[in-house]
C-alpha cells in the first residue's frame, strides 16, 4: 500500500529534465538568460503559432507586463473573470488600474459572454476607460473566444488571454496562447508542465513584446553603464529553468494524454452517481485536462463536498474546493462587477481530485477504491456493481 500523500497535480519530471539541466549547468549559462532561454522562447512560440514569446519568472509577471504593455495604469478598469487565481486580479492593481468581475458559465467556470456585454456597456456608457479584457481558461478549458472576442472588438479593447492553466489546450482549432493581443502561460509546479517556477507572454505584437522585454530585465537601457528612463522588474526566466521547459514542452503531448485518460475514468464513474457531474465535461476533447473538478448536489447526491473531501483526505488524497470568487475575496470586496451567483454556487458544490500525469497506476486505483468506500459509507454501491442505493 503506498504510505505518500496523493496530490492534485505534481511536476511530472524525470530523465528527459535532468538530461536538460545538466547541459544548461555545463554550458556555463548558470545565470539568468542564456541559449536555452532563446530556444525555449523560439519552440514554444512555434507550438503555439505566435511570433513573438516571453519567457519570464510567473505567469503573474506575464500578466503583468502585458497591461503595461498596452499603456494600462491608473485609471483604468480591467474586466475579468470571478472565478479565477488571486494572480488575476493581483496583476491588474500592480499596474494601479481597478479589476471589474464578471460572473462565469454554470457549464465550464469560464467568462459569461452575457455578463461581459452588460459590463462593458455598464463602464463605456458612462465614459470610463477600459484598458483590457481577461477572460480565465478555467483548470485547462479555454473560454468561449467565438463569442467573447467579437464582443470586446465591437469596443475597441485589447484583449488578454489569461491561457495560465491551459498550455496545449484548442477552442475552434485555435491553440491556448495564440488569441488576443497578448496571452500568458504559467508554468507553476503544479501546472501542466512546470519550469518550477516561471511563465511566459505570447504575442504578435512585435512592440508589446519589445517593450515586455525591456521592462522584465529592470528597463536597463542599451548603454555601457546602468542606464534606467523607467521603473523596471526582475521577471526575466533563468536558463536552468528554461532547460526544464524544453524537456516539459517535448513531452506535453505524452502528459495531456495521461490526464485525459484520468479525466475520462473519473467521467465514467461519476456518470453512475447521481447529483454528481464532472465540470466542462460537455466537449473536453480540446481541453489539456489540467484539473478535474465535479459539482456536487448534496440534495440529490446524499453526500457533500466537504464530507468527501475529508474522506479523500483521512486517505491520503488531495481534494482542494474550485477559486473562491474574487468578489468574495476579503482584499476585493468594495470590487464591482457584474455577479450572477454562478461562480459562487460552483465555489460551493465544487470540488477538485487529483489529476496529474505523474500518478501511476496504483494511485488510481488508491483514488477509485477511496471513492467507492466514501460511497458504500453514504449508503450507496459503488458504480457498475448493481442499483445506487443499497437494499
Amino acid at each position: 500500500m503506498k504510505s505518500s500523500p496523493i496530490y492534485l497535480s505534481s511536476p511530472d519530471v524525470g530523465l528527459a529534465e535532468e538530461a536538460m539541466v545538466i547541459e544548461a549547468l555545463r554550458s556555463g549559462w548558470v545565470a539568468p538568460l542564456g541559449p536555452m532561454v532563446d530556444a525555449f522562447e523560439q519552440e514554444m512560440a512555434e507550438r503555439v503559432g505566435v511570433q513573438h514569446a516571453v519567457a519570464l519568472s510567473s505567469g503573474t509577471a506575464a500578466l503583468h507586463l502585458a497591461l503595461l504593455g498596452l499603456g494600462v495604469g491608473p485609471g483604468d478598469v480591467v474586466v475579468t473573470s470571478t472565478l479565477t487565481f488571486a494572480a488575476t486580479a493581483n496583476a491588474i492593481v500592480y499596474t494601479g488600474a481597478e479589476p471589474y468581475f464578471v460572473d462565469v458559465l454554470p457549464e465550464t467556470g469560464n467568462m459569461d459572454p452575457q455578463a461581459l456585454t452588460r459590463a462593458l456597456k455598464v463602464l463605456t456608457s458612462s465614459g470610463e476607460k477600459v484598458g483590457a479584457v481577461i477572460p480565465v481558461d478555467m483548470l485547462g478549458k479555454m473560454a468561449d473566444y467565438t463569442a467573447l472576442e467579437p464582443i470586446v472588438a465591437n469596443h475597441g479593447i485589447p484583449l488578454v488571454c489569461d491561457a495560465a492553466e491551459a498550455v496545449g489546450s484548442f477552442h475552434a482549432d485555435r491553440p491556448a496562447g495564440s488569441i488576443g493581443r497578448a496571452s500568458v502561460f504559467s508554468f507553476n509546479g503544479n501546472k501542466i508542465m512546470t519550469t518550477s517556477g516561471g511563465g511566459m507572454l505570447l504575442t504578435n505584437d512585435q512592440a508589446l513584446s519589445l517593450r515586455a522585454r525591456h521592462l522584465a530585465t529592470q528597463a536597463r537601457e542599451p548603454v555601457p553603464w546602468y542606464e534606467h528612463e523607467a521603473i523596471g522588474y526582475n521577471y526575466r526566466m533563468s536558463n536552468l529553468l528554461a532547460a526544464v521547459g524544453r524537456a516539459q514542452l517535448s513531452r506535453l503531448d505524452e502528459m495531456i494524454s495521461r490526464r485525459k485518460e484520468l479525466r475520462s475514468r473519473y467521467k465514467e464513474f461519476f456518470a453512475e452517481v447521481p447529483g454528481v457531474i464532472v465540470l466542462g465535461a460537455r466537449d473536453d476533447m480540446n481541453d489539456n485536462s489540467w484539473l478535474t473538478s465535479i459539482l456536487i448536489d448534496p440534495e440529490v447526491a446524499g453526500f457533500s463536498p466537504t464530507e468527501l473531501a475529508d474522506h479523500l483526505s483521512a486517505g491520503g488524497i488531495e481534494a482542494r474546493p474550485l477559486w473562491k470568487p474574487m468578489h468574495l475575496q476579503p482584499i476585493f470586496t468594495q470590487a464591482r462587477g457584474v455577479i450572477t451567483g454562478v461562480a459562487e454556487s460552483l465555489f460551493i458544490s465544487g470540488l477538485t481530485l487529483p489529476s496529474g500525469s505523474s500518478l501511476i497506476d496504483l494511485d488510481h486505483q488508491i483514488i477509485f477504491d477511496t471513492l467507492e468506500s466514501f460511497l458504500r459509507d453514504c449508503g450507496l454501491q459503488a458504480p457498475g456493481l448493481g442499483s445506487k442505493k443499497s437494499s
